[in-house]
C-alpha cells in the first residue's frame, strides 16, 4: 500500500510537526499522538517567536488571531498564520506557517501543514492536510462511521485497517477540494489532486488526478 505511505503524500520540510512522523509508515498512525506531541514541542519553542497562553496554547507573535476566535489547547499556531473571525479550534491542533483558518471553521485533532487554507465554514477533525492544500467553502471531513465501527482505508478495493474509531481525511500536498464536498472517514487523497465541488469521497484517490465522482477519476494532463 505504498500509495498511502507518508513519504508519498507529504513534503515534511513544510511543517513544524515533521518529527511526529518519524518512524511511522502511514499518516493515520500519528493521529492519536498529536496532543502529547504538541505539549512536548511547545515547551521547546523559542520565546522570542512564540507567546505561550494559558491552557497550553502557543501562538507565534507574527500570527494574526481574531479576538472573536475560540482556541482551546493544546494548540500550536505557527508564524504568519491567520485565524479569522469566529474560528473554532477545539484542541490538539497544529496550524502551519501562513495557514488560514477562516470564519466558522472548526478544527479538532489535526495537523495543517504550511500554507493550508480552510477559510470558509469547514469542519476538519482527526485529519492531516498537506502543504498548500485547500478546502473550498463548506467542505468537511467526516471522521466517524455511521455504524461506529473502526475506520478502514480502501486502496484499489483492498481495505487497510487503521485501528481507529475516529479518522477523517488525509490530503497530500497541494490538494484542492471543491466547495460543499464531504470527505468520508478514511479518505486519503494523493498530492496535486483536484476534487470536484459537491463530491462525496471515499477511500484512496490517486495523486495527480481529477475526482469527478465515485468511479470517475481522470488523470491530470
Amino acid at each position: 500500500m505504498q500509495e498511502i505511505e507518508i513519504r508519498n503524500l507529504f513534503d515534511l520540510t513544510k511543517t513544524i510537526a515533521a518529527d511526529i512522523f518519524g518512524g511511522k509508515t502511514y499518516p493515520y498512525e500519528v493521529l492519536p499522538l498529536i496532543s502529547d506531541f504538541i505539549m512536548e514541542l511547545g515547551k521547546n519553542l523559542p520565546e522570542e517567536k512564540f507567546e505561550r497562553r494559558e491552557g497550553n496554547i502557543w501562538i507565534a507573535k507574527s500570527a494574526s488571531v481574531s479576538p472573536t476566535a475560540y482556541i482551546h489547547g493544546p494548540v500550536i499556531i505557527d508564524e504568519e498564520a491567520e485565524i479569522r473571525h469566529c474560528a473554532f479550534i477545539r484542541g490538539s491542533a497544529i496550524v502551519g506557517k501562513h495557514a488560514v483558518v477562516g470564519n466558522s471553521t472548526e478544527l479538532k485533532n489535526v495537523i495543517l501543514f504550511d500554507n493550508v487554507q480552510v477559510p470558509h465554514y469547514n469542519y476538519v477533525g482527526d485529519s492531516i492536510l498537506g502543504y498548500k492544500s485547500h478546502m473550498g467553502a463548506g467542505s468537511i471531513t467526516s471522521n466517524v462511521k455511521s455504524d461506529k465501527t473502526l475506520v478502514e482505508v480502501k486502496v484499489n478495493g483492498e481495505p487497510v485497517k487503521t485501528g481507529l474509531k475516529k479518522m477523517g481525511a488525509v490530503l497530500g500536498d497541494e490538494v484542492e477540494v471543491g466547495c460543499g464536498s464531504i470527505l468520508n472517514p478514511g479518505s486519503v487523497i494523493g498530492p496535486n489532486t483536484n476534487i470536484y465541488p459537491l463530491s462525496s469521497v471515499r477511500g484512496y484517490v490517486p495523486g495527480g488526478s481529477i475526482y469527478k465522482k465515485q468511479g470517475e477519476v481522470a488523470e491530470k494532463n
